[in-house]
């Protein structure tokens, strides 16, 4: 591939609901600009960018891949992304490196969750966007309802390209409204001249007077001439609109027919004209030298500096990191630094990668997506700097995972081949994390939806030849007293020699600090236990804690007060002691009214407000207590509860199927509070089934 500079480049992520055709059209893209030969199709498994053995078995975008193509003189970097929720952090790693964006829309569904999803993304980044209405070969497809929808939610600022054609129920061209020409396809795809319908031109001229507005508001001089009623040339109309999408104050809206690639090549060529090349767009980092402010802004006259926005490690090609070069110029053998985690090498050969494809170049300019391969002590959102004036970026912010499942191998023995293939799939997949919980000996895995965690398991078999199980994860609850309770204990031991002696009168109360386990006092008077068995007591009451009597959970909130006892002067020991303590909290405790704590979660749930009664209905039914509303951006609203953490088991599927997928929540853990009876008696039922009361 040659070597483009960072003015003939354009990084480009297409976003949208899942299904809406994305695929379809990088597909289309590829096709037309002679990257492939044929056009793919997603039921036949051979697209150029959906290529994991879990997409093609699926049939959707799981990953998001590049797919550099090249039109014109202009290279152009196409980031395709999943479009469904559970793999947000896909879309949020290639976002994080796009200059410009395109919407893909279904002209069959309309605007969908996703649409706007994605708009909510493009506003985060602020990265200037197309949006590409696809399917309008399907009959049931509408242009109209979706400028309309469109135009309802973010204003004039949607702005129509082009006017679909249709005859005999077939898309079969569009009318340009820019240059005011219509247009069709033949045979062979190719676009020629058309006579322009009858129908269009009311519409034409209602639209393209809209899109005059926008192109006089650019400057004062153009709105002088516009208001003394002069025309402007297609060039001023064009290089208007184009400072308009870059600040974002135009959205384009076009045409498009991914499986016929209609309406692709306008589409290829509005990329080139009017989203920006990298240099239009600030980037920062901090020079570790001098702790100042680093400007590198996609120049490729500064020092090198790359940021690593995504990682591929796969069994059988290794491991790419995947770059963008945030200024300089890349060549191959650069040494390079990471002083993050210590790398301090040549970086070998560079790659871009089409799809799973990786191809050779030999170097890569500022504002450039590419490849590094087998760079084993970086991770994603990492920087690469010169040698000698280290740099650091910004890391890109990821959703956090808030669905877990405990998981199992399902053959002894996989625990250690389990663990480090899910090292692999987490420096892959920023929203996963498996965690080991100690307390309630299980391994949990965090995903951002049970599809996610179900592509996981699916991706450990297929990839790894390691299975798991997943199951319902075990709440961590806790063990505390409400009343007072007096009691003694002797533990005496005598076999014939030396013996073992320990008594011990000990009360135990609520200590009223459920943050620590126990508080221990000795108010002993006269020696009648000596002040060297006082830390055997200790270590008793350490020791009981751990596991308490009622259902074999931690104990907290317990003050334990010795007061009296007495000892032997040969027999008595700590061990003796430490025994006698046991027994005493065992039996103080369940006589000082024990009950079983379970952990609260505060739940902040945001929902577009026609959901929110459904949303607190379904919370109440989970014993959630909610607290209040605040009114957020975007005509939402933010629903705060304390809700148990036993039923926020399956919250995700409820919330996703309640609001269609628009709803989102996170959660953290707030305190302990008295489980209700019923949840206690099931808990230790539960537990006293198990064989070691920790299943």
């Amino acid at each position: 591939m040659n070597v483009y500079t960072t003015d003939k480049i354009r990084n480009v992520v297409v976003l949208g609901h899942g299904g809406a055709g994305k695929t379809t059209v990088v597909e289309a893209i590829a096709y037309l600009s002679g990257l492939t030969g044929r056009m793919g199709k997603i039921s036949d498994g051979n697209t150029i960018s959906d290529y994991d053995k879990e997409e093609i078995k699926r049939g959707f975008s799981i990953n998001t891949s590049v797919i550099p193509v090249i039109w014109g003189d202009t290279k152009i970097n196409i980031l395709d992304t999943p479009g469904y929720f559970d793999f947000v952090g896909e879309v949020e790693e290639a976002a994080s490196v796009a200059d410009a964006a395109i919407i893909v829309i279904s002209g069959k569904s309309g605007v969908e969750v996703g649409t706007k999803k994605a708009w909510e993304l493009c506003e985060k980044y602020k990265l200037p966007r197309l949006i590409c209405v696809t399917n309008m070969d399907d009959d049931n497809a509408s242009f109209r309802q979706v400028v309309e929808d469109m135009q309802a939610l973010y204003g004039k600022k949607i702005a129509p390209f082009h006017i679909p054609v249709r005859a005999n129920e077939k898309f079969i061209g569009y009318v340009n409204i820019i240059s005011q020409s219509a247009h069709q396809w033949n045979d062979k795809g190719e676009v020629i001249p058309m006579e322009m319908p009858e129908y269009s031109r009311p519409n034409l001229a209602k639209l393209r007077e809209a899109l005059l507005e926008a192109v006089a508001e650019t400057s004062e001089e153009f709105m002088d001439r516009y208001f003394a009623g002069e025309e402007f040339s297609e060039n001023e109309i064009r290089q208007a609109l184009r400072v308009n999408v870059i600040d974002g104050s135009t959205v384009p809206i076009s045409i498009a027919s991914g499986i016929l690639a209609q309406g692709i090549y306008t589409l290829l060529d509005d990329i080139v004209k009017y989203l920006p090349s990298p240099d239009k767009k600030e980037c920062k980092g901090i020079s570790l030298k001098s702790n100042e402010v680093f400007h590198a802004d996609y120049d490729f006259s500064k020092q090198k500096s790359a940021y690593i926005f995504k990682t591929i490690v796969d069994p059988f090609i290794g491991k790419y990191s995947l770059i963008k070069v945030n200024s300089g110029v890349l060549k191959t053998d650069d040494v390079l630094v990471n002083p993050e985690h210590g790398m301090d090498d040549k970086i070998g050969k560079l790659y871009v990668l089409r799809g799973n494809k990786p191809e050779e170049v030999s170097e890569l300019h500022a504002g450039d997506i590419g490849a590094l391969a087998k760079l084993n002590k970086v991770v994603t959102t990492d920087t690469l700097s010169a040698k000698g004036s280290p740099v650091v970026f910004l890391k890109t912010a990821f959703s956090v995972p808030y669905t877990y499942m405990r998981y199992k191998a399902k053959n002894k023995g996989d625990e250690d081949k389990i663990s480090q293939a899910l090292q692999k799939l987490m420096q892959e997949d920023m929203t996963l994390k498996a965690v080991n919980d100690s307390e309630n000996r299980q391994t949990l895995l965090y995903g951002m939806g049970d599809q996610h965690l179900e592509v996981v398991v699916s991706k450990l078999k297929e990839k790894y030849k390691v299975d798991i199980e997943l199951s319902k994860p075990k709440i961590a609850f806790r063990e505390t007293i409400r009343k007072k309770s007096d009691v003694e204990y002797k533990y005496k031991k005598q076999s014939g020699g030396h013996g073992q002696y320990g008594h011990v009168k000990m009360t135990f109360e609520p200590s009223g600090n459920l943050e620590e386990p126990f508080v221990f006092e000795q108010i002993v008077v006269g020696g009648a236990v000596p002040k060297n068995y006082f830390p055997a007591v200790e270590k008793g009451l350490q020791e009981s804690v751990e596991k308490g009597p009622v259902a074999g959970y931690p104990v907290v909130g317990v003050k334990a007060v010795l007061y009296d006892g007495s000892y032997h002067p040969v027999d008595s020991s700590e061990m003796a002691f430490k025994m006698a303590t046991i027994q005493a909290f065992k039996k103080g405790f369940m006589e000082a009214s024990p009950v079983l704590l379970e952990p609260i979660a505060s739940v902040k749930v945001v929902v577009p407000d026609k959901y929110t009664g459904d949303i607190m209905g379904n919370l109440n039914k989970r014993r959630g207590r909610v607290l209040g509303m605040n009114p957020v951006d975007g005509g939402k609203q933010e629903i705060v509860a304390d809700v148990p953490m036993s039923e926020l088991y399956g919250y995700n599927t409820d919330l996703r199927s309640m609001t269609g997928g628009s709803g989102e929540y996170s959660y953290e853990f707030a305190r302990y509070e008295q489980a209700p009876g019923d949840i206690q008696e099931k808990e230790i039922a539960a537990r006293a089934g198990s064989a070691d009361g920790n299943e």
